[in-house]
């Protein structure tokens, strides 16, 4: 090297620019550096969704393994829906009206009672079959009540232009535990036995506890109304009347009704002559999930969240209808990622949406409205999938759902033009919440 050379740098420009790029794709971790409670959150949720996971593999095959039935195991879709119905919408109004930290505490403790009794189900001689039932029951209620709780506490603890990479961070965790949690408890299951998966949930739920506690507490307003069914109905105006929101849950719930084949999976898998991809069908959408929240960094610099949804929405349905069409396995699997990923974006806008214009007297009642949106369409959505198959074959069953869903999400676009204009820098809603937290902000400051 001359002395006229000059020395080799990561800081010259012709290298920072590719690593400015890669850092702009990595999930950005803003929300988890300047908030303790927003740290303390996310890794409870890792604890919990890992121990979740084992119940979820668990107790499915406790109930093979005791009835031999296939449809004393699908029962129990049946027997959480409704509870997750009443007491979503009811937990919403709960959030509102009481301490999030306190709510999200004693669900949170209320789940780990029942994955003891589980346990102790398990370790009799002979064991029962009514109280998973009962017990899968009592679970989708305390999920319903804590949900609204966990969503609508996220933004009082983190910067309101941090929501959408707090949303992503999240998105992140679940689907990290979505794809390693079930082959956990694959091998726990295995090689421990369902006691191990279900003393396992136990110690998840106790350290997640334990990392709650030390929250800030999070009451209501003083001026908040009490849980009641007009509450509820008083959210369900709110939401009717904000069509950009309205369009959020309706793409939603259009898309999971028409595209969301995961029950005829085993049958594709036989279509297909692949019988051994089936464990890869089911967690290639989480696989692609995983890859957005990755690469996440992007998400705080979009501002037409709606665009976003309808038009992840709208890839959702093409490439589910590609997946029917594919004759090779390996097509399929790279189709149902990119399913995947595409369901993941729409969910990371329409989240974004509602956690930055909806006031926080609301939020949780609204909260309420969206847990149905999402798990009562892919119930919907398996029932279709499965009766259409019935009436004809699997493949029309995969690529016209695909299909029926691009043109009712694009006929949902046209008719609810508000979806498709939301501007996040320019929408009153949004505007009007950012000012609160900035006065907010400066009244603890002066504080």
């Amino acid at each position: 090297m001359t002395e006229q050379d000059p020395p080799a740098s990561p800081a010259t420009p012709a290298a920072a620019a590719p690593l400015g790029r890669l850092r702009s794709l990595l999930p950005d971790l803003t929300p988890w550096r300047s908030s303790r409670d927003f740290r303390r959150m996310w890794m409870a949720g890792l604890v919990t969704v890992f121990g979740s996971f084992l119940t979820f593999v668990a107790l499915p095959v406790q109930l093979k393994e005791l009835t031999g039935s296939a449809l004393a195991v699908g029962a129990i879709g049946a027997v959480e829906l409704v509870p997750l119905i009443v007491f979503g919408l009811w937990g919403g109004a709960l959030a509102d009206a009481l301490d999030r930290r306190k709510l999200i505490l004693w669900t949170e403790a209320g789940l780990g009672v029942l994955s003891g009794l589980l346990l102790l189900n398990t370790l009799l001689p002979h064991p029962l079959v009514w109280p998973l039932y009962v017990v899968a029951g009592l679970v989708s209620a305390l999920t319903g009540l804590q949900r609204p709780a966990l969503q609508s506490i996220v933004p009082r603890i983190v910067a309101h232009d941090q929501l959408p990479a707090a949303i992503a961070l999240n998105t992140m965790r679940w689907q990290v535990g979505a794809i390693a949690g079930p082959s956990l408890a694959g091998v726990i299951i295995a090689f421990g036995g369902l006691e191990w998966a279900y003393a396992l949930d136990i110690a998840s739920y106790a350290i997640s506890v334990l990392l709650t506690v030390g929250l800030a507490a999070s009451p209501a307003a003083h001026d908040a109304e009490k849980p009641s069914l007009r509450g509820i109905l008083d959210g369900a105006r709110y939401a009717w009347n904000r069509k950009e929101l309205l369009g959020t849950y309706a793409v939603d719930m259009a898309a999971m009704f028409f595209a969301f084949p995961n029950a005829v999976f085993p049958f594709l898998a036989d279509d297909l002559d692949a019988r051994w991809a089936l464990g890869l069908m089911y967690a290639a959408g989480a696989i692609g999930s995983l890859a957005v929240s990755l690469t996440s960094g992007w998400v705080s610099r979009i501002h037409r969240h709606g665009r976003m949804v309808a038009g992840a929405a709208l890839a959702w349905g093409a490439a589910m209808a590609l997946a029917g069409w594919m004759d090779s396995i390996w097509l399929v699997l790279v189709m149902l990622a990119l399913a995947g990923a595409a369901d993941t974006v729409s969910g990371l806008f329409r989240s974004a949406m509602w956690d930055q214009t909806i006031p926080d007297e609301l939020r949780g009642r609204l909260a309420g409205i969206e847990l149905l949106s999402y798990s009562v369409g892919p119930q919907l959505g398996q029932v279709r999938a499965g009766g259409m198959a019935a009436l004809t074959n699997v493949r029309a069953s995969v690529w016209a759902g695909g299909l029926a869903c691009v043109a009712s999400v694009g006929l949902l676009a046209l008719a609810l033009p508000k979806l498709l204009s939301y501007d996040q820098r320019t929408d009153e809603h949004a505007v009007r919440m950012r000012e609160r937290r900035a006065r907010a902000t400066e009244v603890a400051e002066a504080a």
